[in-house]
């Protein structure tokens, strides 16, 4: 998973070790995991490929290089075990995160499509008139490239439950400012797959 707009934990912040290790925000205790359906799917994707690919791969190397002689100066041998235990930390992280989650489609109907809740596109303008497109999406889905905001972050719980035309008010580190929104929209979120990323040249690994 590309972690590059992921914020690092910071120590005692209550991430687990596996969440601290992968740099993923935690989710609020007693919540639910919501996630877009393309979320969904690259989580998916992820888990299947680690589990029918990339460990069978690396436990076949790893055998291999256990034959090899000395493997404490083995490097394929180490690497290997290195990399399973990396594998194997991602895939109890995984499987933990699909467990709980609560997929919601944005482009599904609504009663209330004109207030802004998990999955909603916004477009608002800032103080100084400039616009911005946000789409609030699950933990596991921010790509601030795209816009992807957390349902977590402050941007989110600022716009969250209001309407068109409301200014709302955003406490960030970087100070006070007031939104106002222009536009609230419902539509698919498009989510890239774990595969097609790795095929762009963008692999994890």
């Amino acid at each position: 998973m590309n972690k590059a707009f992921i914020k690092e934990p910071e120590s005692g912040d209550g991430l687990d070790e596996d969440e601290a290790i992968d740099h993923l925000p935690s989710i609020p205790a007693g919540s639910k995991n919501y996630i877009t359906p393309g979320g969904h799917a690259r989580l998916m994707d992820e888990f299947l490929w680690l589990m029918n690919k990339e460990r069978p791969q690396v436990t076949a190397t790893v055998s291999w290089a256990a034959g090899n002689g000395d493997r404490s100066e083995n490097g394929d041998y180490i690497y290997g075990k290195k990399r399973l235990r990396e594998i194997d930390r991602r895939i109890r992280f995984l499987t933990r995160r699909l467990d709980v989650a609560e997929v919601v489609d944005p482009a599904a109907p609504r009663e209330d499509d004109e207030r802004i809740f998990f999955g909603a596109t916004v477009i608002f303008a800032n103080q100084k008139g400039e616009e911005k497109t946000v789409s609030i999406v699950g933990v596991d889905e921010i790509d601030t490239s795209k816009g992807y905001i957390s349902w977590i972050s402050p941007m989110a719980r600022a716009l969250i439950k209001a309407r068109e035309g409301d200014v709302v008010t955003l406490h960030a580190p970087g100070g006070v400012e007031e939104l106002e929104i222009l536009e609230v929209k419902y539509q698919t979120i498009p989510m890239e797959l774990f595969g097609q990323r790795i095929d762009a040249g963008n692999e994890e690994t």
